[in-house]
Parts: structure tokens; C-alpha cells; sequence
């Protein structure tokens, strides 16, 4: 072609025929925040993978949110004592992990979150580049705006659920259509007002919110009185609409001539302070029977004289609207009916774009800086200093950016090929806190590359622990060929395609419990396994309360016993929210398979004889809806033992999470919570402790190790990692039931 190749990060990229553009790669840049020093940072991470119900975005524009993004970072920038009077239930929770966990452990746990980066912005706009099977509402090559924390991020590239996405107007440039959260916002809050033709409206507080909110009044057909500190912010909304602006000072008087004597009909508070002055205020100038929406995040004493004697209703506007907190909707894409949710969040945000394409809400007057991404640092900076004034910020992307963005970044230096080189694909607070700290100690393990679905958490880790490169894309890890081995710690619905996988890779896998979610998925790694066992690949699940020294007690305590075992097992889980992801059978399996598996295991482990029965019944109804968390399994085994699991989500939190009673022979043993057990015999009683609660992590990860290093056989044999997975199965279905259930 006669064409130079040039620099490695450069491209020629067909079009038509004997046409070629060149387009730069380059990695994704995004703006975080630091969460130990307050400092915001713009650097190069993975872009997000596509999952669930959603769409990657390419950004073209994002909106920086002063009144929430500083708040963010003033509060981030406490010391770690103002961080804690700030938060007393999480210092209870720090100490009560100090005391069964202890001082190293508990301490690790505190510093990896505050040396976890955090990404900034919600409010955004670009192009659709690619679109999951739920979200065929949308279109490669859409233009949308986005919002929602943690998605609509300040980055080159995002995942967005399609509930938190619109396409936008034409005529609305990306500029303006990246407003969409916050005027969602100043919306929501409109709304709940409920204005009417010629109502008189007080807007207190005129930064960006405020500036919206007079403009969306003024669009319903109110009359509107401006309030705040600032002259240019009064100037600004008159000149956007406002009928009168007046100081905070004057407000009382303002209202009261621009009312007639009346008060206004409705007050909404855009401010942001802690201070309890523009609620009291509110009640003041507000006429009888009128409406006080808070938008904004200010003091809320309210004033009972005022409020009492004009019968004042008091409102709250929650964000964007209706769906806003409900996974249900935002995440697992799941709508309410038109006619009964007129307003969603996602109707909030189109609502606000038409608007602006019809002009009647302009936003480029509230637009008073733009910064490229790779400046952005200097936005904050302008924002957190003050010495300039400004409202909105804009933070821009650069427009010749090739797609695909490369999805795997190198960190750190390649070390040499160990017995064990390792690919982590989910690194979670389980992954991070229990399962890293062993590896990392031992020298025939290397870690080689992680992989997350956003890409922050990859490299955070990636960067900490020296692994030579980060990922958001799972196939990267199982395409490496100095890899040989991988730790899967993602959420559990993809436990299973992941796990047959990684075999078929030829890697030796280690998966966090469960093993998979159904019987057909079950079936199908039993069938790719039995394959690669015969090529020495190891299959584990984390199965690690059998690796416990108080496991190991308990087998030797009853190693010569002549009678089946009789076994108790009390769970006192706490409760997990009906939202959860854990509580959906779709995604984490609820609660019997995701976590009664390790109880199975542990009284299997302790018999040596698989379960051959399982009975489960559960209480009839309760306030959260789940009542799968509230249960008893009954459970027989091959050698004549049997044993109980009760397992409750309602127990006090000052009752240990678990507790072992075991009993054969004329010999007991009482095991609470993986720090004492005490063994029962001859009249006498022996205790065993160990310094700290010990589920048998390090263990369990140096015999998986050791086996692969060694060729040794399976640790734990796929059969009875089968029976137990089948039977949290059968306990599911006996909840259904109401029968038991042979294996």
C-alpha cells in the first residue's frame, strides 16, 4: 500500500474502496478519586465490559456536578478521626471485625477501601457502540445521555443500564444532553411541587440545580422568585427568566410583595448548606396550605409554628425520580407500568431533553468552563480553590478516538513463569481480603493479570500487588498462554460459563462457591471436567471451612468412632436485603445455594460419607418478602450420620455467626465460630482456640497449590464437590415441595 506502519499505538482503518483513516489507540483515561487523600486523578484504565441490561457509551461530553462532586471531596478529605465521628455504626463494625478477624486482617480490610479509587460524574452524553440482547430499544450509533453514579462517569467509555439512558432530540448537541441528570433532578423536584398555571414560585438557592428549576417553572407557566447569596447567580437567573431575584436578606420582603401579602404558593430548595435557614425561611414566606419541596441538601429541623399554623405540607424530591434505588429497575431493567409510573426517572430525563430541544430550557449561558479529559485535573482544582466563580463544568472527549479501546493494560513488569501463574477474573472484597493475602505469600505462585468489569478495581489491584497487566475482558486471561491457572471470584451466575471455560482453556480452576447455579449448568461442567481431569487439570470450589485447623480437630476428635455422627450447624447470617443481587435466583441463587454449601460440605467433609437425603422447610411469611433465609435442612448421609443446619437472617448481631455441635459415641464437640472448639469425653473437657477466626483460607489455597505444583490429585474429589451442589439443589426444591429429596 505504501503506506508507513508508524508508532505501535497507530492504526490504518479501512473505509471505501482505496480509502484509509488513521485512527490513534490509545487507553481509556477517567477521572477518580482517591479516597485516602481526597486527590482527583485522571488516568489510564480498562474500559467497562457490555453485561446485563445495558449499552457502552464512547462519551462525547460530561457534566461535572459541582454541588455533589465537591461535597464528595471535602468529605473524602476529612482525617480518618473526622471520618469516624462522622461514621460511628461503621467504627462499631471496625472494632467487632477486630475482635474475631484481629488487628492485621481488620486493618488491611480499612486500607485497601481507602486506597480504592472512586470514579466521579453522573451525567453524561455520547454514542452507542455496542448493545445487549435486553436492550434493543437502543441502536449502535444512537446518540444518548446517561446518568447514575458509577455509570455515567466521568471516562472515555461507559456501561449504562438501559433504564438510565435516553436518545436524545435531535437538534440537543452532546454539550447540552449531558445536563440530563441534573435536570432530571431539578425536574423531580418541579414536579413535586405540582405547579399550576400562574402559580407564584420561590427557587432557593440559584446554583446549577436552581438555574434549571426556575427555567422548568418558568416552562409550566409560574411566576418565579429567585433567592441566593450570590449577585451573579440573581443576575444569571433573571436573565434566564426569573420574574424577580432577590438577596437571601430580602427574601421575607421580596416574597411578600411579589405574593401580594399572600406567600407564595409552592417553595422549592435547590441550596446546598447544613445550616436549617432556608427551610425555616421556606415556612416564612410560604402562604397557608402551600408546598415546601427540598431538592437540595440543606438542614432539615423543621419549624413546627410556621408549618403548624399555615397546615404546610413538607415534600421531599428523591433524585431523578421513580425507579431511582430500586435495582429492580435500574439494573435488572424491569419497568413500572406507564399508567400507574407516569414519571419515571428515565421519563424525567427525555421529558427535560424535549424541553431543551424545544428551547425552552437553554443551557449554554450556565456553561462557564470546558476542560478536555486529560485537563480535567485543573476543573477540580477551579472547584475545590473557589478563587474562581463558575456553575457548570464541561468536561470534554477527544473526537479521532479508535474503537474498540483496548481492554487489557499493562501494569507492571512480567515476572518469570511460577508453578502456578495466576489470572484473577473478579476481585472482590472476598477475593481481595481472603484468598490474595496467601497467594501473595507463597513463592510458587505468580499472579499475572486481573480482570473486573469495570476496569478501576483491575488496575487498583493489578498496580498493588504487581501483576503485570489489568483486563475488563475475561477472554484475555483464558487466551494467555504463560497463565495456567484461574481464580474466578465474580457473581455467581457466571460461576459456571466461566469455570467450563477456563478448563477448555486448559486452565486449572479455582472457583468461589457456588459452583454454578442449576442442574443443566452442573451437568455440563461434570461432563467438560471428566474430559480435562485426564489432561491433570485441577477443578476446586471454595469450599474452605473443611481446611479449618477446627475442622481438622473435629476429624480427629471422632476419627475412631464405630457410630454414625448426629450434627447440628446454626447459621446466624444477618440479613440481606430482598434487592440484593444475592437474593435473586438468577444472579447470586439466593442464599441456600450461595452460602448453605459450605455448611453441607463442612458435615460432609467431617463424616466422609456423602449426603444421600435433604429436607428443608422454611417460615411462613415475613416482612422482607424472603423467607428462604429463614430456614432448616435436614440432611442424611451415606455412613447413617445426619445432621441439621439452621440457618436465620433474624438473630441478634452480638450472637456469633456460627456455631458446630457434633455428637457420637458417647463423645461431643462444640465449635463457635472457627475460634474455640470444645471437645466432650471421659468426663472431661479439652478446648482448643486459635488467636483469630480461621475458616481455613490460607490453607485451603496452599493444598489447591500444592496439588497443582506436585500433580497431586484433586483436594477435594469433583464428586463430592458434586453432591454437595446437588444437594443445596434438592434443598431449594424441598422448600417448594414440602417433601424430601433422595440424591
Amino acid at each position: 500500500m505504501g503506506l508507513e506502519a508508524g508508532p505501535a499505538a497507530v492504526e490504518w482503518e479501512p473505509l471505501l474502496a482505496g480509502q484509509y483513516r488513521r485512527t490513534f489507540l490509545h487507553t481509556m483515561k477517567q477521572i477518580l478519586q482517591h479516597k485516602r487523600s481526597g486527590a482527583v486523578t485522571v488516568e489510564e484504565v480498562p474500559p467497562p465490559c457490555l453485561r446485563g441490561s445495558g449499552l457502552l457509551v464512547l462519551n462525547e461530553a460530561s457534566l461535572i456536578s459541582p454541588g455533589t462532586e465537591k461535597s464528595t471531596i471535602q468529605s473524602t478529605k476529612q482525617s480518618l478521626v473526622a471520618k469516624a465521628m462522622e461514621r460511628p455504626e461503621k467504627v462499631k463494625k471496625v472494632l467487632s471485625a477486630i475482635h474475631t478477624d484481629g488487628l492485621a486482617l481488620t486493618l488491611s480490610r480499612v486500607f485497601d477501601k481507602l486506597d480504592s479509587p472512586a470514579s466521579l460524574g453522573y451525567s453524561c452524553a455520547g454514542t452507542v457502540v455496542d448493545v445487549s440482547r435486553d436492550a434493543d430499544c437502543f441502536s449502535v450509533g444512537d446518540r444518548v445521555a446517561c446518568a447514575g453514579q458509577n455509570y455515567a462517569s466521568h471516562a472515555e467509555m461507559i456501561y449504562v443500564p438501559k433504564h438510565l439512558c435516553v436518545k436524545i432530540p435531535d437538534g440537543v448537541d452532546s454539550e447540552d444532553a449531558s445536563f440530563v441528570t441534573l435536570g432530571a433532578i431539578a425536574l423531580q423536584g418541579v414536579r413535586q411541587a405540582e405547579p399550576r398555571l400562574g402559580d407564584r414560585i420561590a427557587v432557593i438557592g440559584l446554583g446549577l440545580l436552581g438555574q434549571l428549576t426556575v427555567q422548568l417553572l418558568k416552562a409550566s407557566g409560574c411566576r418565579v422568585l429567585g433567592s441566593d447569596l450570590d449577585q451573579s447567580k440573581l443576575q444569571l437567573a433573571q436573565q434566564l427568566g426569573a420574574d424577580l431575584v432577590a438577596p437571601s436578606s430580602d427574601l421575607v420582603h421580596a416574597a411578600a410583595t411579589f405574593s401580594d401579602g399572600h406567600g407564595v404558593d409552592a417553595v422549592i430548595i435547590t441550596a446546598s448548606t447544613k445550616d436549617n435557614g432556608p427551610v425555616e425561611v421556606a415556612g416564612e414566606i410560604a402562604r397557608k396550605k402551600g408546598r415546601v419541596v427540598v431538592v437540595g441538601a440543606v438542614g432539615m429541623n423543621i419549624p413546627r409554628e410556621p408549618y403548624y399554623k399555615k397546615e404546610l405540607e413538607l415534600r421531599l424530591s428523591m433524585s431523578y425520580g421513580p425507579g431511582r434505588y430500586d435495582t429492580q429497575y435500574e439494573e435488572h431493567g424491569r419497568d413500572y407500568p406507564f399508567g400507574y409510573v407516569r414519571w419515571t426517572e428515565q421519563r424525567n430525563m427525555q421529558a427535560f431533553l424535549e424541553l431543551v430541544a424545544e428551547r425552552k430550557v437553554v443551557l449554554k449561558p450556565l456553561i462557564t468552563h470546558r476542560f478536555a479529559i486529560e485537563q480535567a485535573e485543573s476543573a477540580y482544582a477551579l472547584m475545590m480553590e473557589g478563587s474562581v466563580p463558575y456553575i457548570a463544568m464541561i468536561i470534554t472527549y477527544p473526537s479521532n478516538r479508535a474503537h474498540p479501546l483496548p481492554r487489557t493494560i499493562s501494569v507492571g513488569t512480567a515476572h518469570p513463569a511460577r508453578p502456578v501463574t495466576l489470572g484473577i477474573i473478579g476481585a472482590g472484597n472476598h477475593v481481595k481480603d481472603m484468598l490474595l493475602p496467601p497467594l501473595q505469600a507463597m513463592n510458587n505462585v505468580g499472579i499475572r493479570s486481573i480482570c473486573t468489569a469495570s476496569g478501576i478495581t483491575a488496575k487498583t489491584l493489578a498496580a498493588k500487588i504487581g501483576a503485570a497487566s489489568c483486563t475488563s475482558d475475561s477472554q484475555s486471561i483464558l487466551d494467555d498462554p504463560t497463565i495456567n491457572t484461574v481464580l474466578i471470584g465474580t457473581r455467581h451466575d457466571s460461576h459456571a460459563a466461566l469455570t467450563i471455560h477456563a478448563l477448555l482453556a486448559g486452565k486449572h480452576v479455582f472457583v468461589e462457591k457456588p459452583l454454578c447455579l442449576t442442574e443443566e449448568e452442573l451437568q455440563e461442567i461434570r461432563s467438560t471436567y471428566d474430559k480435562k481431569a485426564a489432561e491433570g487439570l485441577h477443578l476446586m470450589v471454595g469450599f474452605n471451612r473443611r481446611f479449618s485447623p477446627h475442622a481438622k480437630e473435629a476429624r480427629t476428635f471422632f476419627s475412631s468412632r464405630s457410630n454414625p455422627l448426629v450434627m447440628l450447624y446454626r447459621i446466624n447470617a444477618g440479613r440481606i436485603p430482598a434487592d440484593h443481587w444475592v437474593q435473586d435466583p438468577d444472579v447470586g441463587g439466593g442464599r441456600l445455594i450461595g452460602e448453605v454449601c459450605h455448611f453441607v460440605d463442612y458435615m460432609h467433609a467431617l463424616c466422609a460419607s456423602p449426603p444421600t437425603s435433604v429436607f428443608a422447610c422454611r417460615i411462613g411469611t415475613h416482612s422482607s418478602g424472603v423467607t428462604a433465609d429463614q430456614c432448616s435442612i435436614s440432611l442424611t448421609f451415606g455412613d447413617g450420620s445426619i445432621g441439621t443446619i439452621v440457618y436465620t437472617a433474624e438473630g441478634s448481631s452480638e450472637l456469633p455467626k456460627e456455631h458446630f455441635e457434633a455428637h457420637a459415641d458417647g463423645k461431643s464437640l462444640v465449635m463457635n465460630d472457627f475460634v474455640e472448639t470444645r471437645t466432650y469425653q471421659d468426663g472431661k473437657c479439652a478446648v482448643f482456640k486459635t488467636s483469630k477466626r480461621d475458616k481455613g483460607f490460607a490453607e485451603e489455597m496452599a493444598q489447591f497449590v500444592q496439588a497443582i505444583e506436585r500433580g497431586l490429585p484433586p483436594v477435594i474429589p469433583f464428586e463430592q464437590i458434586d453432591a454437595v451442589t446437588r444437594a443445596c439443589f434438592l434443598a431449594v426444591r424441598s422448600l417448594s415441595s414440602g417433601a424430601a429429596h433422595q440424591l
